[in-house]
C-alpha cells in the first residue's frame, strides 16, 4: 500500500487569511509547464503548519525584551511571535491592497498582484503598525522557500514536484558514496525522489 500524506487543512489561519496566502503563493509560484500552482503544490498548507507549530509559537526565540530595533542582518527582532507577526502582516497587507486597488488581493489581476508584492518587498508599501518589508523578507519569503523544497511529509512540495524539477533524489542524497560516485553526473534516483513517507 502506498503511504499518503496527512489530510491537508488549515490549522492556524482563518478563511480570509488562507485565501490571501493562497493568492500569494499562486503569484509567487504560478502554474506553468513545470509546476502546478503554489496552492496545488501545498505551499500554503506548509506555511500554515509551520506557523501553527513550535516555530510559529516562538519556541526557540528569545522573548524577554527589551525590544530595541535591530539591524537587518540580525534577523527577526520583534516581541511578536512569528505566527502573530504573520497574521498581523496579512491583515495590514490585505488592507493596503484594498486601499490601493479597491478590491481584495485575491481578486487582483496577476500583474497587479505581482507588482503589489514587489512593492511590499521593496518597502514601498508603508504602514505605521509594522514593516511589511520585514514581514515579507524575514517571514513570508523564507517560509515560501522552505515550502518549495521541504520533504512533502510537511505539507509542501506536493508530489515532490520541486525535487523532480531540480533533480534532487530526496533522502537517498544522504548516502555519501553515491555523492562521490555521481558527482557531476545525473543521479538515477532523481527521476523518482524518495521522501520520509516512502520509508515509513
Amino acid at each position: 500500500m502506498q503511504p499518503t500524506a496527512p489530510n491537508a487543512g488549515y490549522t492556524l489561519l482563518g478563511p480570509e487569511e488562507a485565501t490571501f496566502l493562497e493568492a500569494v503563493v499562486d503569484i509567487m509560484c504560478p502554474a506553468d509547464s513545470l509546476t502546478p500552482s503554489g496552492t496545488d503544490c501545498g505551499l500554503a498548507i506548509y506555511i500554515d503548519r509551520q506557523l501553527a507549530g513550535d516555530f510559529g509559537k516562538g519556541g526557540r526565540m528569545y522573548s524577554q525584551g527589551p525590544w530595541i530595533k535591530g539591524k537587518p542582518e540580525q534577523g527577526y527582532q520583534l516581541p511578536m511571535k512569528p505566527a502573530e507577526f504573520f497574521k498581523a502582516g496579512v491583515a495590514v497587507a490585505r488592507q493596503a491592497a484594498q486601499s490601493r486597488y479597491g478590491k481584495s488581493f485575491d481578486q487582483l489581476a496577476p500583474a497587479d498582484a505581482d507588482a503589489f508584492l514587489s512593492d511590499i518587498a521593496s518597502g514601498k508599501v508603508v504602514d505605521d503598525r509594522l514593516s511589511l518589508a520585514d514581514w515579507f523578507s524575514q517571514l513570508l519569503y523564507p517560509l515560501f522557500q522552505q515550502a518549495c523544497f521541504a520533504d512533502p511529509v510537511y505539507g509542501g512540495n506536493r508530489d515532490k514536484v520541486f525535487w523532480k524539477m531540480i533533480g534532487y533524489p530526496g533522502l537517498p542524497a544522504f548516502y555519501a558514496q553515491d555523492m562521490v560516485t555521481y558527482r557531476g553526473k545525473p543521479f538515477p534516483g532523481a527521476l523518482t525522489p524518495k521522501s520520509i513517507l516512502d520509508f515509513s
